[in-house]
Formats: structure tokens, sequence, C-alpha cells
């Protein structure tokens, strides 16, 4: 089994299902400000699961959930709490774990924080994008998570022009950057962001730009194996080669007619079981890094670690 690293699931849903105060539209803002607590408690759900990549509940921190005035008021400093609550769940995580000196430094012992920079103007919504504007939230974002993360998590990018303002920010970071694309949620012999542009543009677009890695995330699970063939397709031809990664949604899929902060998003019943099926055939298609997006909880995950684990004994 070649290396593959597991992220957690998703934030929103987890904070939902252990009873953190959670409604639209601030999702999962909600408990950072009410409840920053059961933010450390979902963290280390995940990372007792056997995530080993947790990303900043910052996701929500933008004036599409807040709202412009709380977010003038209050989003890069709820940013920068979401960061540090991170850090501290991963603190503790360490502090739990006893490792035999013989593993201090098997890579099981390791636990990343990834800076989250979400979509600044809405998820899905390429239509509604304005690069002036996104990237003024993004770099405030971005300088609020900065000290307490250890690399950076680009997320839900639905087209080119967004992929570009995210470039611009992290250009100057020294830490990895990773960024994660959403696709449209149609199963298709060309995997599309959901602007239409096309998952091997986007390829060639990061790779160029100095991509640390390329993931794709918030989709269907159908979705995400004919991404990472393009993706694959797109490095060859470049003769480059970046880590690969995906983690999808248990929402069911989502159109072009779709509008965020209304409602929750309808769910699915995706099993650990079921996801597992899918994360195998990701990792034969190249991918390395797998986790989940939203309604994929520590269940999916310790799914995930026990199929890493059997395979590596």
């Amino acid at each position: 089994m070649m290396d593959l690293t597991l992220l957690d699931g998703g934030m929103g849903r987890e904070l939902k299902r252990i009873g953190a105060p959670f409604s639209q539209p601030l999702w999962s803002a909600q408990a950072l400000i009410e409840a920053p607590d059961r933010v450390i408690e979902a963290h280390l759900n995940f990372i007792r699961a056997g995530a080993r990549v947790i990303t900043a509940n910052s996701y929500a921190c933008v004036p599409f959930h807040l709202g412009e005035r709380r977010y003038r008021e209050e989003g890069p400093a709820l940013a920068s709490l979401a960061a540090r609550l991170a850090a501290q769940a991963a603190s503790c995580w360490q502090d739990e774990s006893v490792q035999p000196p013989s593993q201090a430094n098997a890579p099981e012992a390791s636990l990343s924080v990834a800076g989250c920079l979400p979509p600044a103007l809405g998820s899905y919504r390429p239509d509604l994008f304005d690069p002036g504007r996104a990237r003024e939230i993004t770099t405030a974002l971005y300088h609020a998570q900065d000290p307490h993360v250890d690399l950076w998590l680009a997320e839900t990018l639905s087209s080119l022009a967004e992929i570009s303002v995210m470039q611009e920010v992290l250009a100057a970071s020294e830490k990895p950057r990773w960024y994660a694309l959403t696709l449209q949620d149609e199963v298709s012999d060309i995997a599309r962001l959901r602007s239409g542009e096309s998952v091997a543009e986007a390829t060639q677009q990061l790779c160029q730009g100095g991509a640390d890695a390329i993931l794709f995330n918030c989709s269907i699970p159908e979705v995400m194996a004919q991404a990472l063939v393009d993706a694959g397709d797109a490095m060859q031809r470049l003769k480059l080669s970046r880590p690969l990664g995906a983690y999808a949604n248990s929402f069911s899929p989502i159109g072009d007619a779709h509008r965020a902060n209304t409602t929750l998003t309808a769910d699915r019943e995706l099993t650990p079981a079921g996801y597992l099926d899918y994360a195998k055939r990701w990792h034969s298609l190249g991918a390395s890094l797998i986790g989940g997006c939203c309604g994929i909880h520590p269940a999916h995950i310790e799914t995930l670690d026990a199929w890493k684990q059997a395979a590596h004994h």
C-alpha cells in the first residue's frame, strides 16, 4: 500500500451530531461563537478516529455566513480562534497519546493543522465571485490563522478565477499549499469544476502556480474517480507530479440552482463501509490524501483507518 494520510471529516455536520449549536446561516461558526469547547471535541473525535490532518473550523468565518456587519466586527478574530482551537485539540491529543519510544518517529505520531481558506462569497457559486472582494476576505483569514497552522487548505474552489485569487494570497507562504476543487455532481467522462471549466485546466494552473497538493472535495463520491484520472493525466502531460486527494460529502447531488443558507442540504445514507469502497477506488487511482467533507463523520474515518492499518500489517 502506498503512503496514505487520512484527513478529518465534515466539521459542520459533526458539530450538529454532537449537539453543538448549529443553524443556518451561521453554520459551523455558531459553535465558535457560543460553544468553542465543542469545536475542540469535534476535532478530537476525528483525531481519535485516525485523522492525521485536521482543518481549522474557519470555513464559515466569511460574510456569506456571518453577514457583513458581524464579519467586519468578528470575522478574522473568529478565524484566529478556529485555528487556535484546532492547534489546542492537536496538543490535547499529543498529550494523551503515550507513544512507545520505538514509535516516537513513526508517521502515526505526527499530526498537522491545516488553515482553512474557504470560498469567500459562497460555496458552489462561481457566478457570485468577485476577485477584489474575495482577495480582501481571503487575505484577512490568511493572516488570522497563519501563526497557528502547519499548512494551508484552500477549499471548495469552483472556478479557475477562484483558484487564481487563492494562489495570489498564498504566493508568499512557505507552508505547504493544498488546493481542493469542488466538482459538478454529474458523472461524466470529463471532470469539471462547478464553473464548467475542466479539471485538466485547473490541474495545469495549479501545478504551474506552485500547488503542493491537489484535492477534490464537497462533491458526491461518484465524481471523484474521474477527477483523479483527469488530474493524473494532466500532470503526466506536464511531466510533473503532485500528491492527489479526495474528500467527498454525503449530500444529494447539488445542481446549478442550489442556494446555500436557505436550508440544510439534503443528506443521503452513506455508510462507513460504503464510503470505504469509494476510498479504495480513489487510492487505486493515486489519491494519497483521503478524508471526508460534509456528512462524513468520525465513524467513516475510523473505518478508513482500520483499512489502512490492516494493509500495513
